[in-house]
């Protein structure tokens, strides 16, 4: 029986070799090739690749089924990140852009994002059509990858020159590399490594070289995958913040002096508190369902409408394509602004805070200390629960049929279920329960006045949904 493709939150993954196969990336590019001719639109296909094994291989496969379709193919020489693929998608309006990545998995997968010509994700409608067009038979093509290369059906780009000029038409680059901070880099042997190296080449680097496996850690900058990173920062001891990309420089992790991890629901209030309240910008923020709920209090305080969407950002940017959006951000590192292209960019993040700190002259804790200030301190974390799909499935009946109550000694006096089951405890504080959709894994989530008791709800209520 022939392997049944489907896209998840963000495009489709899978374990190389075993379903991710130049047949299968070929199905995938035919069926996206199909939609473009189907819909009688600008034939024209931007396509990259980052650093995972068999990138380029792949990245070729779908330029040959594309150029067999007479779609004009602009591919990367090298790996890019995938916000390069996005702005050169935007930048040369192009119908569409490919990546091959598998973002933040672990080494072993691949993957299939799918770009608008607005340079942000399509649409969850739009990949839908493009995935029921998947086809059983794998394409077979007349010509290779250098043919229609010397017939100009592919055709070489420089994404990443493109990418550095407009940072530099948007940053004040000369104060960020002026010393007057010491930043640090951790690009996960990711794609973000050449691009961070020619900004800001007297920065600290970590993981800064070409390892496809990743050293066998998945590319997720979260604080437990960044130890080594963080480690560095506290030696150091003269290093005023950190910033991690994931595997295809999307997602941001970021550091403070003392090498503490700063996770996304305290960036995206920084870039409220330096976007609105000091570069006087206006806009929606629109967030993801499992974020920090002191967001919507920073907002009404700077009376800023603020909108909640399911998770997974194509639903960010679908509205980030119509409203007038200051900020478009998720829990897991995905976070995008005014500005730039509906897209989430590690590095260009990463850009914004350091430019505040500079800015300000402030340290990180400081700014961070005057979000306290105005809306409350907090801490969200997280447990990742790998289970067998029966548990896990099991979980979330009992979810929907309200079967949870209360979690240990924290009784649920309310209940959301936009994306997942979020569960409001009192006191601001919340457990909310989610199954990846591109993972076989249990997310649970918890927020509270501080990590320790975020912990003691986390603990609580993995007790109760395994016990």
């Amino acid at each position: 029986m022939t392997y049944k493709i489907k896209f998840g939150t963000d495009g489709w993954r899978e374990i190389i070799a075993k379903d991710y196969t130049v047949a299968n990336v070929k199905r995938v590019a035919q069926a996206t090739a199909t939609w473009i001719k189907d819909e009688k639109l600008t034939p024209t296909a931007v396509i990259g690749y980052d650093c995972r094994f068999g990138g380029q291989m792949f990245m070729e496969a779908t330029a040959e089924v594309f150029a067999s379709n007479g779609i004009k193919c602009l591919v990367a020489e090298h790996f890019v990140s995938t916000p390069m693929v996005s702005l050169a998608a935007s930048t040369l309006k192009a119908r569409v852009g490919i990546v091959i990545t598998a973002s933040h998995n672990p080494p072993s997968y691949n993957g299939y994002k799918i770009k608008a010509s607005y340079g942000g994700p399509a649409s969850p409608a739009e990949v839908q059509k493009i995935e029921d067009l998947i086809q059983d038979v794998t394409p077979s093509i007349a010509s290779n990858y250098t043919s229609f290369k010397e017939k100009g059906q592919i055709e070489i780009i420089d994404m990443e020159s493109m990418y550095f000029n407009h940072v530099e038409a948007s940053f004040d680059m000369d104060t960020l590399r002026s010393g007057s901070l010491e930043l640090a880099y951790d690009a996960m042997y990711g794609a973000g490594q050449d691009i961070v190296r020619r900004l800001l080449p007297d920065a600290t680097f970590l993981h800064c070289e070409h390892n496809p496996g990743f050293d066998g850690q998945a590319p997720e900058p979260i604080h437990k995958n960044l130890q080594e990173f963080s480690e560095m920062i506290q030696m150091a001891g003269d290093i005023d913040s950190g910033l991690a990309t994931d595997g295809d420089a999307d997602r941001v992790g970021l550091y403070n002096a003392t090498g503490k991890f700063i996770d996304s629901h305290h960036i995206i209030l920084l870039l409220i508190h330096y976007l609105h309240k000091h570069k006087g910008l206006t806009g929606k923020v629109v967030t993801s369902f499992s974020c920090t709920g002191k967001i919507k209090k920073l907002c009404d305080l700077y009376n800023l409408e603020q909108q909640t969407t399911k998770i997974g950002f194509k639903y960010i940017c679908d509205i980030m394509v119509q409203d007038d959006v200051l900020i478009g951000g998720e829990e897991s590192g995905g976070i995008a602004i005014k500005g730039h292209i509906p897209e989430r960019d590690g590095v260009w993040i990463g850009l914004v805070i350091w430019e505040f700190m500079a800015k300000t002259g402030k340290s990180l804790d400081d700014l961070i200390q005057e979000i306290y200030e105005l809306v409350g301190s907090f801490a969200v974390e997280r447990y990742d629960l790998h289970l067998d799909e029966a548990l896990k499935i099991a979980i979330v009946e009992k979810c929907k049929s309200g079967g949870y109550q209360a979690f240990g000694k924290y009784n649920v006096e309310s209940t959301e279920d936009t994306d997942g089951f979020k569960f409001h405890l009192g006191n601001d504080q919340w457990v909310m329960i989610r199954p990846s959709g591109t993972e076989p894994v249990l997310r649970v989530y918890a927020e509270a006045g501080n990590s320790e008791e975020a912990f003691n709800i986390l603990d609580a209520t993995k007790a109760t949904i395994l016990g």
